[in-house]
């Protein structure tokens, strides 16, 4: 097993023993981070009915993966409270918090989402 398979295995092992603990709800869905070398995704997901409230993605802004991050993250909170929601459970796909996963929480926290 190479550096990067096994980086995936790791990070696929953390995100499992966090599903197990955090799930969605119509009143609270969950907020699910996914980060490529390029790009940075991010899903509003009731587990409850097993669907998607909302999306937004980094694929159409400009600039560098962290601005990209803070962008997502301002777009995400807009069609979450399109959809009416305002509370969230925070899923960073086990991913560190730290870089473009933090800034994309904290521009969701200033654009108004609450976790």
């Amino acid at each position: 097993m190479d550096k990067t398979q096994y980086k995936n295995t790791k990070r696929a092992l953390r995100h499992a023993r966090v599903r197990a603990k955090i799930s969605g709800t119509a009143e609270r869905p969950r907020l699910a981070v996914f980060k490529s070398n390029n790009f940075v995704y991010v899903q509003l997901i009731d587990d409850e009915r097993g669907v998607t409230l909302a999306a937004a993605d980094s694929r159409t802004h400009k600039g560098t993966t962290g601005e990209g991050a803070v962008a997502v993250g301002t777009d995400i909170a807009k069609k979450a409270k399109a959809a009416g929601v305002t509370n969230v459970v925070f899923d960073r796909g086990g991913f560190r918090y730290q870089g473009i996963v933090a800034a994309l929480a904290d521009s969701a926290r200033t654009a108004g989402l609450l976790f």
